[in-house]
């Protein structure tokens, strides 16, 4: 039995890593400028085989910068997928573009490769390919395709800091790759984000863009329209000191991943991620379970039960054709993505966040495990 409430995620911060920002509170340099921002962008450009990166406000800022910096042509089309955080969709929008949605695939979560194939024609501009919840999407078919049609891509790698694809980090593909930094994710600043490029003329186009283009000769005469996106130093200071044990964090991440993945592996009544493909090792940024039920709140109602034995639970993205907001805008009507519809309904996450304990993770298993075989 488990008295203690257990949540989806709570970050892990050490001692030094709380020293280190009071290091930077001792400079006094807190805001945008400072050693620690620049450092920062540095080491995790290096580590990603980039050779630029600029540090912005969140994964979603990262994501609006990077698109309004390839200057697509306006009402031109992105592919994207439905099965996604609305901010992408959101993104592509704010920027003057057209969204063009993608089914996942059963097995990964991911966009299908050869769904994307399909919807490309002469309007495309570019291709936002983004990796959910650990899983790389299988990028070889789309970057080469891409490259034949000098379509641009933009890689979404905010759920698989420290992932590899085919032995080359994720995050280093395509012409421009974004990062978060939440408070969720692998390295966290509390909100905060990156985007990386090997052009120098998209890293610059990038520093403008993040800090309202101030003018070069009038510095408050701007002009193009831009936003204030800055990252703080106190918060590349906490970024820094967790970017150091990196591969420790992967490792638990792992951990916590293959553990839930052999408890629940011979349970017929869900699905989950596949841990391991012949391109890429489940990172494990949250540990989803998709139910086998077609009962009409079934996922809900385990939620509810799950939650009156203290275990915490989040449902899985809506997808962005199913989004209120974006039909009430005329997006997307009478489009249906039956995959990215049956995730939806039926899977949510569970505890996955570093500070989980074995006692705690055998808990949450066997919990769900044994309310499903006793139809709770």
């Amino acid at each position: 039995m488990n008295n203690k409430f257990i949540p989806v995620n709570i970050p892990k911060l050490y001692n030094k890593e709380k020293a280190n920002v009071i290091n930077c509170v001792r400079t006094n340099w807190i805001s945008s400028e400072g050693k620690f921002v620049k450092e920062f962008e540095k080491k995790f450009s290096q580590y990603n085989s980039r050779k630029f990166g600029v540090a912005v406000s969140s994964g979603t800022a990262a994501l609006e910068v990077a698109i309004k910096a390839l200057n697509l042509k306006k009402n031109s089309e992105v592919i994207i997928p439905s099965f996604s955080i609305i901010a992408t969709a959101l993104c592509v929008i704010k920027c003057g573009l057209k969204p063009i949605l993608v089914d996942c695939s059963l097995s990964t979560w991911n966009m299908d490769p050869n769904t994307v194939l399909k919807k490309i024609t002469k309007k495309t501009s570019a291709i936002i390919i983004t990796h959910i919840y650990g899983l790389p999407v299988d990028l070889q078919k789309i970057i080469k395709i891409s490259k034949k049609k000098n379509i641009k891509i933009i890689e979404d790698a905010a759920e698989v800091i420290g992932l590899k694809y085919k032995n080359k980090m994720c995050g280093s593909f395509g012409d421009i790759s974004t990062f978060s930094f939440y408070a969720n994710k692998h390295i966290t600043t509390g909100e905060g984000g990156m985007i990386f490029t090997n052009n120098l003329k998209l890293y610059n186009k990038f520093r403008l863009l993040r800090n309202l283009n101030f003018g070069k000769v009038d510095r408050f005469n701007h002009s193009e329209i831009s936003w204030n996106y800055r990252f703080t130093n106190m918060q590349a200071s906490l970024g820094l000191s967790q970017f150091k044990r990196i591969k420790k964090i992967v490792k638990k991440k792992r951990f916590i991943g293959n553990f839930y993945f052999n408890k629940f592996k011979n349970n017929h009544k869900i699905l989950v991620q596949a841990n391991k493909l012949d391109y890429a090792k489940n990172i494990y940024w949250i540990f989803g379970i998709i139910l086998r039920n077609k009962i009409k709140n079934f996922r809900k109602n385990f939620q509810k039960k799950l939650l009156s034995k203290k275990i915490e639970t989040r449902p899985f993205f809506y997808p962005m054709h199913k989004q209120d907001i974006l039909i009430k805008k005329g997006y997307f009507k009478n489009e249906k993505y039956p995959c990215s519809e049956f995730l939806s309904s039926n899977g949510f996450y569970i505890p996955s966040g570093l500070n989980l304990t074995i006692k705690q993770l055998d808990y949450v298993a066997n919990t769900i495990n044994k309310l499903l075989i006793n139809k709770f």
